[in-house]
């Protein structure tokens, strides 16, 4: 199967609703990752296009999307909450030769600008970027701007995160995570930075079902292409119900009121 072909599964008609589970890896317990079959069995039902997680997890559980249209995309990035002044360093942990062979589609890196080890994991990505260039493989960017040495320029509305956006175009990846920036005006100019599709991030839980989907609508309709969105979905009292009112939003243009309606949230 082509790289486009690929694409068009995780991204039909250049959207996607997307659900990493990765966090089991930087930190654990964590609520809706430690029944992860149950969660991804939900996910699956409701719809989602792709699961982001680790390798073992695809390679245990990748099994459950066979003849579904949800897919796996591998994290390739890592550390964790103990790693002190390096809990913010993400590491390779495998490479994009693994990835079909466990069962994935797609290949995901992180980055987080302004960090202390920022220059190496922007030539990690690169190699990461390389690698899914010679094997076919579409490549997702995590790019986060949260570092302490973070320089924001003057009038920058989208506090470095139209950087962000255009750090993951310009090193190659085929989509990217960004995060709200609070209002559609500063949203707008992250999503006019690159002409790659931009996801929109969710933060951290917090079970209100209105809020999270109208940050999603607003996103949206502010040129968002989807949603890559963990912890306000596994981390729902309703995982199923939130994931497939995200499903409705993205790829049917629902409004808020009707998704959470259809969803019984």
């Amino acid at each position: 199967m082509s790289k486009q072909e690929l694409l068009r599964k995780i991204l039909p008609n250049g959207r996607g609703v997307w659900i990493p589970i990765d966090h089991g890896v930087s930190d654990y317990p964590v609520e809706g990752l430690i029944e992860i079959e149950s969660t991804i069995k939900s996910l699956i039902s409701a719809g989602v296009d792709a699961i982001i997680a680790h390798k073992g997890i695809v390679s245990h559980y990748g099994n459950l999307c066979k003849n579904t249209d949800t897919n796996m995309i591998i994290h390739l990035s890592a550390s964790t909450r103990h790693g002190g002044s390096n809990s913010s360093n993400k590491v390779l942990v495998g490479s994009v030769d693994e990835v079909k062979p466990r069962g994935a589609i797609g290949v995901s890196c992180q980055v987080n600008i302004g960090s202390e080890k920022e220059p190496e994991m922007i030539e990690r990505m690169g190699e990461i970027s390389r690698q899914a260039f010679h094997e076919g493989i579409p490549m997702f960017g995590m790019i986060y701007a949260r570092g302490p040495n973070l320089q924001i320029l003057d009038g920058d509305l989208t506090k470095g995160y139209a950087h962000a956006a255009r750090l993951a175009f310009e090193l190659g990846c085929d989509a990217a995570k960004t995060v709200w920036t609070g209002s559609k005006e500063s949203f707008s100019e992250v999503t006019k930075s690159v002409p790659i599709p931009l996801l929109v991030a969710g933060g951290p839980s917090t079970g209100d079902s209105k809020e999270i989907l109208t940050m999603v609508r607003d996103a949206l309709d502010s040129g968002a292409s989807g949603i890559c969105m963990g912890r306000q979905v596994f981390g729902h009292p309703k995982i199923e119900s939130i994931a497939k009112a995200l499903v409705l939003l993205v790829h049917h243009d629902y409004s808020v009121e009707n998704a959470m309606k259809e969803c019984s949230l």
